[in-house]
């Protein structure tokens, strides 16, 4: 069990780590990116000004999930219902969150949950502005991202009744690229344009590889638990 629970932090962490180099979230990070490097002489500030974006979003993912998961969790004949049939219902969501990450599938974007004001008014705030960035650009779901949170997170984390560590460690991985470039920034300024030429490079085959492996995953799950193939 300890394995197990291990391995679905893990996943979480990945699910995070993958929404934050497709395409829409990406464009947010490359905004945070740009908001903090606007004190690049200052190393120590664009450092905690990274950490500070990461926690904003992690607090919102969690915020999220706790009132998603726990309310799934609290209520006994929601719960009942999913300890019965979840393990049936993640194997189709599986596939069509890979169906979206290969491009196969798509939404019209469903917009962001932020004024332009809002984000100037974030922008002026320092550290503590790049946190409430953080917080605002959490909520901006596009298809892709929705897709991994709400079709991929969620179902794991009611999986493992995990309402808190999960979404903590996916929201870490969210905003994880901002950390890196954030750190390349104050302490090897020269190195970005590289570091971020391999990101978008990698974004495309990450994208079509866990794709493919979710739909795999969602293939056998379907076929294990709802048509009861492999005994």
């Amino acid at each position: 069990m300890p394995e197990t629970m291990l391995l679905g932090a893990a996943t979480a962490l990945w699910i995070g780590i993958m929404t934050s180099i497709s395409p829409c979230p990406l464009a947010t990070n490359i905004a945070a990116i740009s908001y903090i490097s606007r004190d690049i002489g200052n190393s120590r500030q664009v450092f905690f000004s990274g950490l500070s974006y990461t926690a904003g979003r992690t607090i919102i993912y969690l915020i999220i999930s706790v009132i998603i998961v726990a309310g799934l969790l609290s209520a006994p004949g929601i719960s009942m219902f999913l300890q019965l049939y979840l393990n049936k219902i993640v194997g189709p969501i599986l596939i069509i969150v890979g169906m979206f990450l290969l491009g196969l599938v798509s939404l019209p974007s469903m917009g962001g949950g932020m004024s332009e004001n809002a984000q100037k008014a974030a922008a002026r705030g320092g550290t503590v502005g790049a946190g409430l960035l953080g917080m605002l650009f959490a909520l901006s779901f596009c298809p892709i991202s929705a897709a991994l949170f709400f079709g991929a997170l969620i179902p794991l984390a009611v999986k493992f009744h995990s309402s808190v560590i999960f979404p903590v460690l996916y929201g870490i991985g969210t905003g994880l690229p901002v950390v890196v470039f954030a750190g390349i920034i104050a302490f090897s300024a020269g190195s970005l344009g590289k570091a971020f030429d391999a990101l978008v490079k990698i974004d495309l085959w990450m994208r079509r590889i866990v794709g493919a492996v979710f739909i795999g995953a969602g293939i056998y799950m379907t076929l294990k638990y709802v048509f009861y193939f492999f005994g």
